[in-house]
């Protein structure tokens, strides 16, 4: 049997439920970027005090993760931290951590978010250094020596960590104490970096090592497959058109996978 059509009075009935869904929906979004805009920390707004530096054009990101010892914490200028993302300096709120800064954020820098920059000791990035979302970089790890006590109550041990300018670190990548990343080094997700690497690498694997590398007289080793879709100028060029840029470049690699 076919179903019975509708009554006018049923039509109007769901048209109407359909109308208050549509504006709920509209009303909730709209509320929800409102909250966003407004929870973000600026140079403008009141949190800002709380760090030892918050720089022009930086933003965090609301919802905030965990963010406590701000005043030794240093975010450089138009930096921008994601959503979600902790960032600590000491064990817990109120300690006194001395005279220097333990976190140090450069400029121009992009956090994604999820990420979470654990410092104790001292932890400095780079300018320009990008992250994809749920990366985690620390300076301090639990010691297991004493058989007797249990691994997270026995004393910790810090080493400084350094993330070079320009660096780029892959999803979901851990970056433990004592590594020191050289300038553009780009880290493959899911890493896990101990060590020294030297400037213009790749780096990936468990633990990881250098996958690529750039010599003065061979250029890359391997050998970089293809040629790059347009120069570095260029791709600075549309970086500065905004959306009308990120077009181009997007209509471009289309073409390229064409």
């Amino acid at each position: 049997m076919s179903p019975k059509p509708r009554t006018l009075r049923q039509s109007l009935t769901a048209r109407a439920k359909d109308r208050a869904r549509k504006g709920a929906h509209a009303a909730v979004h709209g509320a929800w970027e409102w909250i966003q805009r407004q929870g973000e920390i600026t140079p403008r707004t009141p949190g800002r005090r709380r760090f030892g530096y918050l720089g022009e054009g930086a933003c965090i990101g609301f919802p905030v993760g965990s963010i406590y010892g701000e005043p030794w914490i240093s975010i450089g200028d138009h930096t921008l931290v994601g959503t979600h993302v902790t960032i600590s300096a000491g064990f817990v709120p109120g300690l006194d951590l001395g005279p220097d800064l333990v976190v140090r954020i450069g400029g121009s820098c992009s956090i994604g978010r999820g990420t979470h920059i654990v410092g104790h000791q001292s932890i400095v990035i780079g300018d320009d250094v990008f992250t994809g979302p749920n990366v985690y970089i620390t300076d301090q790890n639990h010691t297991y020596g004493d058989l007797h006590t249990p691994i997270g109550r026995q004393w910790p041990e810090n080493n400084p960590v350094e993330i070079g300018d320009g660096c780029w670190i892959g999803t979901g990548a851990i970056i433990l104490p004592g590594t020191r990343l050289g300038r553009n080094v780009a880290v493959a997700g899911g890493a896990v970096v101990r060590g020294t690497f030297p400037d213009h690498a790749v780096i990936g694997g468990v633990p990881a090592k250098v996958l690529r590398s750039h010599d003065k007289e061979n250029g890359w080793q391997p050998p970089l497959r293809g040629t790059p879709l347009m120069s570095l100028d260029e791709l600075a060029a549309l970086s500065v058109d905004g959306l009308a840029g990120l077009q181009i470049l997007q209509d471009k690699l289309r073409e390229e996978a064409g």
